[in-house]
């Protein structure tokens, strides 16, 4: 049964993973939970997003959408779990809506088939549950309660990376999901009660597809937000703690908007 929230805290944001596609540190991958009293949202599905939601008592079949920002597998590779879970375990109620980048159905089902191939059971009734919403950069769709904004980031160059600005009941969460540095950050999250921003490397600031500390550090002033959570954290980060001065997420983490 989903858990009431406090009336003072309309919208909660628990760090399912924080860890980057190396699980650096021994964290957890991608995913984040944004809720409310009404509205359940997970952001990332990495590997072991399963195992993080059922250690804090989230039901996969209690999510309303599922929101991605690209197609690399510590990001999105956890939802052929999520499809097991809906299909023997805990059948979704409900229609989900899953949101991404294009062809992000298709990769998810090919995985699903890739890992469990000659799985029975109906999965005809879990598609029909779950309904894909393509988000292209530069658009925004009300999916629900939910208002989803994105943007493109340096980050793939063949398929697609997505930041994404979610606003839910007024409040807003920016998420750079994997991006090297983009000035488009700045205005992008310009307002945002909260602005997770991911930060990979610590001294390989030649590596231009994930952003570096020096480098968020040095343009922090300019990013006019609330609050700002480093997430996504690499070994060198996790190395140079001592020297970080921007708020970083650990797994668990629950923050208030």
């Amino acid at each position: 049964m989903r858990k009431p929230l406090s009336q003072a805290a309309p919208v909660k944001l628990t760090f399912l993973g924080t860890g980057d596609a190396f699980a650096s540190g021994g964290r957890l991958q991608a995913g984040y939970l944004v809720e409310n009293r009404d509205t359940r949202v997970l952001l990332e599905a990495g590997p072991s997003i399963l195992c993080a939601m059922k250690r804090r008592g989230v039901a996969p079949s209690e999510l309303d959408l599922i929101c991605i920002s690209h197609l690399h597998g510590d990001h999105f590779g956890g939802l052929p779990f999520i499809f097991l879970e809906y299909l023997w375990e805990s059948p979704p109620r409900k229609p989900i809506v899953i949101a991404g980048p294009r062809h992000l159905e298709e990769r998810a089902w090919r995985l699903f088939r890739t890992m469990f191939p000659y799985t029975s059971g109906d999965l005809a009734r879990v598609k029909r549950q779950l309904k894909f919403i393509v988000l292209e950069p530069g658009l925004s769709r009300q999916l629900g309660r939910l208002r989803v904004t994105t943007i493109r980031t340096p980050h793939t160059r063949r398929d697609t990376s997505l930041a994404l600005r979610l606003t839910l009941d007024g409040k807003v969460i920016a998420f750079s999901g994997d991006s090297g540095w983009t000035d488009d950050l700045v205005p992008f999250t310009a307002g945002a009660d909260l602005f997770l921003c991911e930060c990979t490397y610590f001294e390989s600031a030649h590596l231009d597809f994930h952003m570096n500390y020096p480098r968020l550090q040095e343009q922090r002033e300019r990013f006019k937000v609330k609050r700002m959570i480093l997430t996504h954290v690499g070994r060198e980060v996790i190395a140079h703690a001592k020297d970080v001065r921007i708020e970083t997420a650990t797994d668990g983490m629950e923050v208030r908007a």
